[in-house]
């Protein structure tokens, strides 16, 4: 039986992914304005799931039960000065959370590449920004506040013996309400694009500063742009860095597209969360016509990874918009695609064509099988069930947890159940 309630069909939950190439299949929407509503419909839902930003372009998010958007919870941004934390709610975005930290003298380590999207669901999913020295954003979670299946409030922190199993959560241990995150002394970055890199500077590249992305489109074999977000006190990259010519004016990573929507580059310094993020908050970063896959390697296999896609670089590139190239950090975190392992990353921004486009996500995993690729749990992937848990060396504590956690599958959905089978 599906829970109902005065905002079991409001308008403001969303229906639609960010994307748009998932409707979601809930019988009921709910946008409740307290915890305690928030606890009584988890308890009286037979299934329940909770949408956050929506930019997940899978269907790990959907349900055939209730969805809920936790974006009607009270906000709050509470700054511990003691421990070096904030406490957030779990629906509020990056982007607004940082511009109040950063007011108070604090930043966060890292940011995704999009201010836009919201706090639990980034960490629930490990997403990430690039640096061969910062995590993903799940590892610098210190707390955990959520509802379990059974309705209660539970709260969790790093010396909770299964921490590391709930953080990277898939939202299928409880609905998040509040996120705890480690802070740093704010600071502020310089970010300068530079044009033409060949694949053999690729490692020295990513390991150049702060932050460094790389954009690419398969259609040769030279890298196309690199975005590096360097501390401000740190010196230029020299006129003929690595090869490659400095950016005369602002670019967007998708050709085509106006800089307008991106963050200030040539040089101009800036706080740290208007120069982490590709795109600004205010801005829609693109029209949102596109699916997206994301895969993740050991760091030191890098070029060889990226070498293995050339045989099908004649499929990649006429389905694809850009691929970005980053570094994240290893953690001890269950589910991470960077558990225990320093990761390259590859990153697809596809057209909006998903039967064209699923054909060359297989090829591109066949080819990528030989490095035991994880991929994004948010993205577009096609990786056997029995071949991904063999990735995770962790899996099955997390099936154990999710099956001690939600015995019944309140929090599970079709997908997520073709993974995680109770």
């Amino acid at each position: 039986m599906t829970a109902q309630g005065p905002n079991a069909t409001s308008a403001e939950v969303p229906r639609r992914n960010w994307a748009g190439n998932v409707r979601y299949a809930a019988k009921a929407f709910h946008r409740p304005t307290s915890v305690d509503e928030l606890r009584r419909l988890v308890a009286g839902s037979t299934r329940i799931r909770a949408v956050g930003s929506g930019h997940s372009f899978n269907r790990f998010g959907d349900t055939d039960g209730d969805l809920v958007s936790l974006a009607g919870l009270p906000p709050v941004v509470d700054v511990d000065h003691e421990r070096g934390q904030v406490t957030v709610s779990g629906a509020l975005r990056y982007g607004d959370i940082a511009r109040q930290l950063h007011t108070q003298g604090y930043a966060l380590a890292n940011l995704a590449s999009l201010p836009h999207i919201s706090v639990a669901g980034a960490v629930a999913t490990a997403t990430h920004g690039s640096g061969p020295a910062h995590g993903n954003l799940a590892s610098a979670v210190a707390g955990l506040e959520l509802v379990t299946a059974d309705g209660e409030l539970v709260r969790v922190d790093r010396d909770t013996d299964t921490f590391a199993g709930m953080v990277v959560g898939l939202g299928a241990l409880g609905l998040v309400t509040r996120v705890t995150l480690d802070v740093v002394p704010t600071f502020e970055l310089r970010q300068y694009v530079r044009l033409d890199l060949d694949r053999a500077a690729l490692d020295e590249a990513l390991g150049s500063a702060y932050s460094v992305s790389v954009f690419t489109d398969f259609r040769t074999p030279r890298l196309r742009e690199v975005w590096r977000k360097q501390l401000a006190d740190q010196p230029p990259p020299s006129a003929d860095w690595l090869g490659t010519t400095a950016a005369d004016q602002p670019r967007h990573p998708v050709l085509g597209m106006s800089p307008e929507n991106c963050t200030p580059q040539l040089g101009e310094p800036g706080p740290w969360h208007e120069r982490l993020p590709h795109f600004k908050l205010g801005f829609t970063p693109s029209s949102g016509d596109e699916l997206q896959s994301e895969y993740h390697v050991a760091r030191t296999a890098a070029a060889d990874a990226l070498a293995a896609l050339d045989d099908v670089a004649h499929l990649i590139a006429p389905v694809l918009l850009v691929s970005e190239l980053r570094t994240v950090a290893g953690d001890e975190l269950w589910l991470s695609p960077n558990y225990r392992r320093d990761s390259f990353v590859l990153h697809f921004t596809w057209v909006d064509d998903t039967e064209a486009v699923l054909p060359v996500v297989a090829a591109v995993e066949e080819r990528l099988a030989p490095f035991t690729p994880r991929p994004h749990w948010g993205k577009v992937f096609v990786t056997d069930p029995a071949e991904l848990a063999a990735r995770y060396p962790r899996y099955a504590d997390f099936a154990g947890l999710l099956t001690h956690l939600d015995p019944t599958g309140k929090f599970g959905t079709e997908l997520l159940d073709h993974y995680l089978p109770r």
